[in-house]
């Protein structure tokens, strides 16, 4: 009988240690969210988004959070349609805007290099601003889908131009444009005013 009662009493004992563990864990989870949060949602490059984003006058998180969209930060990634590196640059693009940028000797394998890959996204990315006035959806819709397409589904619409992202008859640009506005709002909180 005193074996039963010894192992009930150690029994508790020991529900008592793991529920006090288990509540230290959840307090130190609590008190480090954001810690947590940022080590799932890493910025790497952001020494080069945020110079660039400056040159360009853009937002460095939206310029991350479409690395992550576009490559998940592979600087090696190639799409199935041949775009290149971090932002996924297609070679005619990239060859476009390194004619804008005085970029000398410029090959597609130079979107590569991050630098010049991020140089050339934020820049392209600038111009969309400019083309859609600041409408983040359009531009992203641009970046993803082509300037031409957008043109069309904007002529195609009645109101003068798409004002939601279910509006936009592409799956993939709907999806990737959700994808990119997910990842800017996570990078905002934790990285931006007041986040970090």
């Amino acid at each position: 009988m005193s074996a039963v009662f010894y192992r009930k009493k150690k029994s508790k004992i020991y529900a008592r240690r793991m529920l006090f563990v288990i509540v230290l864990v959840l307090l130190a989870a609590l008190l480090n969210a954001d810690s947590i949060r940022r080590f799932f949602h890493p910025l790497p490059y952001y020494n080069l988004t945020s110079k660039y984003a400056a040159a360009y006058n853009q937002d460095p998180f939206l310029i991350s959070a479409m690395i992550k969209a576009e490559s998940n930060f592979q600087p090696r990634a190639v799409s199935e349609k041949g775009a290149r590196g971090l932002m996924q640059i297609m070679p005619e693009t990239g060859q476009s805007v390194a004619a804008q940028l005085d970029y000398p000797n410029f090959s597609v394998d130079l979107l590569f290099i991050p630098e010049i890959n991020i140089n050339i996204g934020a820049c392209y990315l600038a111009d969309l601003d400019h083309e859609f006035d600041g409408n983040m959806i359009l531009m992203l819709a641009a970046y993803n889908g082509g300037i031409g397409n957008v043109m069309e589904w904007i002529a195609a619409d009645k109101s003068g131009g798409i004002n939601e992202i279910d509006q936009i008859p592409f799956p993939e640009t709907r999806h990737y444009i959700k994808k990119v506005l997910k990842y800017h709002k996570i990078y905002t909180r934790l990285y931006g005013q007041g986040g970090g």
